[in-house]
């Protein structure tokens, strides 16, 4: 049965989509089967595996509000080796459409329950704010991925996404936990990203992921070639990291299933 992760972070510009689409790629890369979600109206995740936003006839958004089923909205990069579920700005319209609607908190959950068994691995990309899709992808993941940067304004805004998540773990999805926090584009040539990264260590010693993304530039081309970084150039130092994030998370995801 899948393992359902939200890579979030309300602090935006901080490597999540970059995060969930490489992760995404090596995890298939590791014989994985996995579904990419993308909850994000900019859609940006969807472009970088290789889908085009704007051709997509059906999206996430029909899906949740019920205009259309789970096999219809579903698309395969090719490219990465996964499954996808696009977004397109359309999606900013959920925000309002589902406030409307039953249980519009879980309407992700509700739908991926019958496709557990299809997949190792679900990765949602969520939005930078807590707002209702935020939510949706909060209430059906076993767990969060916290990408982040080496800096002061990105400690303050971790703490308040963990309040966050302790809230949703308390009122609406007891199996929430933080899975780890991901420290992405460091660059260790740079003293406060040191000092940062050794707080992090100090204070978040169990939560904390070994691997570390470094600042490249590599990653950041590969998006406008509608290829996921692993893929575009497996050989930069960025696609090292992520594949050795893979592994790891794996390995994580073992010791959680016992």
């Amino acid at each position: 049965m899948a393992k359902i992760f939200c890579v979030a972070n309300q602090k935006g510009g901080v490597g999540k989509t970059t995060t969930c689409v490489n992760l995404a790629a090596a995890l298939a890369l590791a014989r994985q089967r996995v579904l990419l979600i993308d909850l994000d109206p900019q859609g940006n995740a969807t472009m970088g595996s290789g889908i085009d936003k704007y051709g997509c006839a059906k999206t996430v958004y029909p899906l949740l509000v019920g205009h259309t089923d789970f096999a219809s909205a579903r698309v395969r990069s090719e490219e990465g080796g996964y499954d996808l579920l696009p977004a397109n700005r359309e999606l900013a319209g959920a925000e309002i459409d589902l406030v409307s609607l039953e249980r519009r908190e879980k309407r992700l959950r509700d739908l991926l329950a019958p496709h557990l068994e299809d997949y190792d691995v679900i990765l949602i990309d969520c939005p930078p704010s807590l707002s209702l899709l935020t939510l949706n992808g909060l209430c059906c993941a076993h767990g969060v991925i916290i990408p982040m940067q080496c800096e002061y304004y990105a400690l303050e805004g971790l703490s308040d996404l963990v309040n966050s998540i302790r809230k949703i773990h308390a009122q609406l999805n007891p199996q929430l936990q933080i899975i780890g926090l991901l420290r992405v584009m460091f660059d260790p040539r740079i003293t406060l990203q040191q000092q940062v990264s050794s707080q992090l260590e100090e204070y978040f010693p169990d939560k904390l992921f070994d691997t570390i993304i470094p600042r490249n530039v590599r990653l950041a081309e590969a998006p406008s070639h509608g290829l996921p970084g692993v893929i575009f150039d497996g050989a930069s130092k960025g696609a090292r990291a992520y594949r050795d994030f893979a592994r790891e998370l794996i390995q994580r995801i073992k010791r959680l299933s016992r």
